[in-house]
């Protein structure tokens, strides 16, 4: 099996090494991942400016870019193959509910997808890294449980580890997304030459916990296990707009 990994905390993040370390032992593993952080980077490319591809020392290749953009050039040319899986992750920090539309974790799995290839996005339910190295060996129990089965058609799976010990980690349940409230007010400063600068404020706290959704059972110490979409279409209310359109 191959597998691309990529991230949106960059190639240098905890989360993406202990996701290498765990991977490399049942698969041939190649990481392309953004050379700095590009979180909330959702599913961005970069059109007006060249990409640069350098190698590390541990052999990681690193693009000045987002995390699309990583796995995008990736698929186009640069690996020179095409990978069974893509994964992305471990990141710092949760992705659930209205998370996804602007994580860039989840934005690196859905260009796999895009392409046609099984994707899985990784993160822990809290920052930190803490039990990291348990989070990836869920990771890859993961990845082998769904990486081996019948690849005829592409899917993208939303994945949160709770950031607890192994033994306490409870079995994956699959989930809808919940939903936040919206985002905190805009932060504002004023910079030394007196001009106004602005912040984005925190996430909204969370609006829909309720059964089902993956907020519910993160907080219950399940690992969370969302399939996602690319169709943004509303199906439900085509008929109700095709009315108020004639």
């Amino acid at each position: 099996m191959k597998i691309l990994i990529s991230n949106d905390d960059g190639y240098q993040a905890a989360g993406i090494v202990a996701l290498y370390e765990a991977l490399k032992t049942v698969a041939e593993v190649e990481v392309i991942a953004p050379e700095h952080n590009n979180s909330a980077k959702s599913n961005a490319l970069t059109l007006h400016s060249p990409l640069y591809v350098h190698r590390a020392a541990n052999g990681f290749r690193y693009v000045n870019g987002t995390p699309a953009d990583c796995v995008h050039i990736a698929l186009t040319g640069l690996l020179g193959y095409r990978p069974d899986l893509v994964v992305s992750g471990i990141n710092n920090g949760a992705n659930m509910g209205d998370d996804t539309i602007y994580s860039g974790t989840v934005g690196a799995a859905m260009e796999g997808y895009l392409f046609g290839i099984p994707a899985l996005a990784f993160s822990q339910t809290e920052k930190g890294w803490a039990h990291l190295q348990d989070a990836a060996q869920v990771a890859k129990d993961l990845v082998m449980k769904f990486g081996m089965q019948p690849r005829d058609k592409a899917w993208l799976l939303n994945v949160n580890i709770p950031n607890l010990p192994r033994e306490h980690i409870k079995a994956p349940k699959v989930c809808r997304l919940g939903r936040r409230h919206a985002a905190e007010a805009v932060e504002t400063q004023t910079s030394p030459r007196g001009e106004t600068m602005y912040w984005i404020g925190a996430a909204g706290p969370v609006a829909d916990s309720g059964p089902g959704t993956d907020f519910e059972a993160a907080a219950a110490g399940h690992v969370t296990i969302t399939p996602l979409q690319v169709d943004l279409t509303d199906h439900a209310r085509l008929g109700d707009w095709a009315k108020r359109a004639a």
